[in-house]
């Protein structure tokens, strides 16, 4: 039995195999995502544009979308969403973009990862509880009326979730 990773596509199965030139393209990407400026948002434009896939992810399970959110890019929040990141993908530490946002208290964000379908209910801390440490009652207020909407919907990203 062959015991070497599988690979998708024909194409390299770990970050290991790739050549430093992708890394360094993903490392632009993730610092672009960041930095949110208009250059920024150039780059990202033209890369999601040409195949850049929108929920790439970093060595800690960051996805464009989470860092975006997480440094206030609202503009770039929406983008990532045109081009179907997942507003609900949480990183390694079983983090989301939308408890990020509340910690940073960023309302543009927040309302944008809504508008894209986020779930306040998940991951540690979900979004819910963040909101009752750092006392955001309007955010909470926001969540609880999102809760509803996606009940209504079928459109949870919690299983189960009541």
């Amino acid at each position: 039995m062959d015991s070497a990773p599988a690979q998708v596509n024909g194409g390299p199965s770990t970050a290991a195999e790739l050549p430093p030139e992708a890394i360094a393209l993903a490392g632009r990407m993730f610092d672009a995502a960041r930095k949110g400026d208009e250059q920024s948002i150039a780059l990202l434009t033209q890369a999601l544009a040409r195949g850049l896939p929108a929920n790439l992810t970093n060595d800690k399970g960051d996805s464009l979308i989470m860092l975006a959110a997480y440094h206030g890019h609202a503009n770039l929040v929406r983008l990532l969403l045109q081009h179907h990141a997942d507003a609900n993908r949480l990183n390694d530490r079983g983090q989301s973009p939308l408890a990020g946002v509340v910690f940073k208290n960023e309302r543009e964000c927040v309302e944008a990862l809504l508008e894209g379908g986020a779930d306040p209910r998940i991951g540690e801390p979900s979004a819910l509880e963040a909101c009752k440490v750092f006392k955001q009652e309007e955010f909470e207020a926001m969540f609880l009326e999102q809760v509803e909407k996606l009940r209504r919907t079928g459109n949870s990203a919690v299983n189960g979730a009541s």
